[in-house]
């Protein structure tokens, strides 16, 4: 038998032995935490992974170590489990940064921000020029693709009668698999709170009767000019040919009306051709928007400005010369137009 002084020797020996393995567990552990998983990467590098619906820890922490290089894939979903996250991990798409240490890619899957795609919606652009953009994307899924476009605004439900006057152009971001539907339902909802916002800071006396004809005002005005300088200046224009009894004789609104008919020139037969769009032919404003609208010509034609001019041309640089009478017009016309024609 051991003596009393031995056996004293012995547990305290296996005591200091248990309490050294734990320090050292602890040690490496913290270590391990503290880690980023892959060394010597930079903190912009990042590899997407995507984790299914429905994925325990494990799954998702060997997901982690075949995807991102995770080590200890075990201790991953053990450390996971013992701050009570197991169950909060959330499904998507996210960008591990090689940099991340493993509370830091926890910290992201928990919190749900996946990876976000944009996709642009440009000022000018028709609706279906719009759909085609969304439709080439692969990340935003198609459930619109064969209805017709009253069938289209049946479903986004806008207060507004035309597709057109009911986006708003920006970029929008988005998380794989988001529809068409729901990006233009965003883009609808931007319209509305930028007319709710902008309408009742009208000037006095404009030429509409309601937001929707300000919107197809606004429309005009974004395919005569992407220069923000002189919108206000053309919405002047237009303003005060409307106060006149003039046409608006606007080339976009003939292009427009045209369709698929528009090969790049407007003929003298097409601007003598009736249609609900062809402002040669029409008095007053078209029936609806011709493109979407920004918010710099939103603005525009509720701000128009003052001034007497009633016709501009194209300098051919982006710009416009802006005449106030006929006479004035047609030589500029002659000299911006005509001339370069010949050139």
């Amino acid at each position: 038998m051991l003596s009393r002084s031995r056996l004293i020797k012995f547990f305290s020996i296996m005591v200091a032995l248990c309490i050294g393995a734990a320090l050292l567990g602890w040690l490496s552990l913290n270590r391990y935490l503290e880690t980023p998983i892959a060394d010597g990467h930079s903190s912009t590098e990042s590899i997407v992974i995507d984790i299914p619906a429905g994925f325990g820890v494990n799954q998702v922490a060997a997901l982690l170590h075949r995807e991102a290089g995770l080590k200890w894939p075990r201790i991953f979903a053990a450390w996971t489990r013992s701050q009570g996250q197991d169950r909060s991990i959330r499904s998507g798409e996210f960008a591990i940064e090689l940099s991340m240490t493993p509370p830091e890619i926890l910290a992201l899957l928990v919190s749900g921000r996946n990876v976000q795609y944009p996709v642009t919606l440009v000022e000018g652009w028709t609706i279906d020029q719009a759909l085609s953009q969304l439709w080439a994307i692969d990340t935003i899924t198609s459930t619109l693709q064969g209805l017709t476009h009253e069938e289209i605004l049946a479903q986004l439900q806008s207060p507004y009668p035309a597709l057109e006057g009911s986006i708003f152009p920006d970029t929008y971001f988005h998380t794989r698999g988001t529809t068409d539907i729901d990006i233009l339902r965003r883009a609808n909802q931007r319209l509305q709170q930028t007319m709710n916002e902008l309408w009742p800071a009208r000037d006095a006396a404009l030429p509409y009767e309601s937001p929707w004809e300000a919107l197809i005002m606004a429309s005009i005005i974004e395919r005569e000019s992407g220069y923000n300088a002189e919108k206000n200046a053309i919405a002047g224009v237009f303003v005060r040919r409307l106060q006149r009894g003039m046409r608006l004789q606007s080339d976009p609104t003939v292009i427009y009306g045209m369709g698929a008919e528009y090969q790049g020139d407007i003929r003298r037969r097409d601007l003598e051709t009736t249609t609900p769009w062809n402002t040669y032919r029409i008095n007053g404003l078209p029936p609806t928007p011709i493109s979407l609208s920004g918010r710099a010509s939103i603005e525009a034609s509720l701000h128009p400005a003052e001034g007497t001019a009633l016709y501009f041309v194209s300098r051919g640089d982006g710009s416009h010369q802006f005449s106030d009478t006929l006479e004035e017009h047609n030589a500029a016309v002659r000299q911006y137009i005509l001339n370069r024609a010949s050139d």
